[in-house]
């Protein structure tokens, strides 16, 4: 069984007891979250699709930790004037993992 759903802008294809890595959540660590924009759910090949979202059904998680990700290096250069940027980025994420999905 899975389910397709929308947690903080982005859509995850999640299962019961996967790791998901997401954009940083409010929350604490073993906080538990509920997520109702589910967009399709799939129980052993029966497929129920909202339109946008199904009514009722629900996604449970807990926040396992607060994290950073990798470290992107961005480099900016124009030829023959002298000109070069470089800057980083490290984005904000948070580990959960789900629990229980409900239709």
């Amino acid at each position: 069984m899975y389910a397709i759903v929308e947690i903080a802008g982005q859509q995850f294809k999640v299962e019961k007891g996967r790791e998901v890595f997401t954009h940083r959540l409010e929350g604490d660590a073993d906080a538990a979250l509920v997520f109702d924009k589910v967009l399709l759910v799939d129980n052993e090949g029966t497929i129920q699709i909202g339109a946008p979202v199904l009514a009722g059904a629900s996604v449970n998680a807990t926040i396992i930790e607060h994290l950073k990700g990798e470290k992107i290096i961005i480099f900016k250069k124009k030829r023959r004037k002298g000109y070069r940027v470089k800057n980083g980025h490290r984005q904000y994420l948070t580990k959960i993992r789900i629990d229980e999905i409900i239709f």
